[in-house]
């Protein structure tokens, strides 16, 4: 690798409140029926957080720190897969910026501070897209996506 960095940036517009859309993000067993993890923290600057796998075997996936948090607008966490937790140049940052948008939320999720071609990297361009539309499904229709789907054969 040549020590680059890449991020991306997310938005999608969901009929919610910032309350709600928050909630989603931070509570676990909300998380889960979206994402199918749950996020485990107290969520106060300098904790600890976990993303962990919400089936039978509870396999803690990635772990990472909370940075801010200033409900129901922000959450910003660092980000590294479990096994690179005591690598801090694995860790990458997220920010969930949550506005108000008329009768809607905007919600913009910036990942940042990833390490270009690596496999992490690879990994978020193809997750945050259909993690974000589970949870906009979930938010709206009380049902969310198979975010373990994958493509049908052509």
């Amino acid at each position: 690798m040549t020590g680059e960095t890449t991020s991306f940036v997310y938005v999608t517009y969901i009929a919610s409140t910032p309350e709600k859309v928050f909630e989603a993000i931070t509570k676990p067993e909300l998380a889960a029926r979206y994402w199918g993890h749950e996020n485990v923290s107290d969520w106060k600057p300098g904790s600890k957080w976990q993303h962990i796998r919400a089936n039978n075997d509870r396999t803690v996936e990635l772990v990472g720190n909370v940075v801010e948090t200033a409900p129901p607008n922000r959450l910003v966490i660092t980000w590294a897969s479990a096994s690179q937790a005591d690598d801090p140049a694995a860790h990458s940052r997220v920010t969930f910026d949550i506005a108000e948008y008329e009768d809607m939320v905007r919600l913009t999720v910036s990942h940042d501070e990833l390490i270009a071609g690596s496999g992490m990297a690879n990994g978020i361009a193809k997750g945050w897209p259909v993690v974000l539309s589970s949870l906009k499904s979930f938010l709206e229709t009380g049902r969310g996506l198979d975010v373990f789907a994958e493509p049908k054969a052509a």
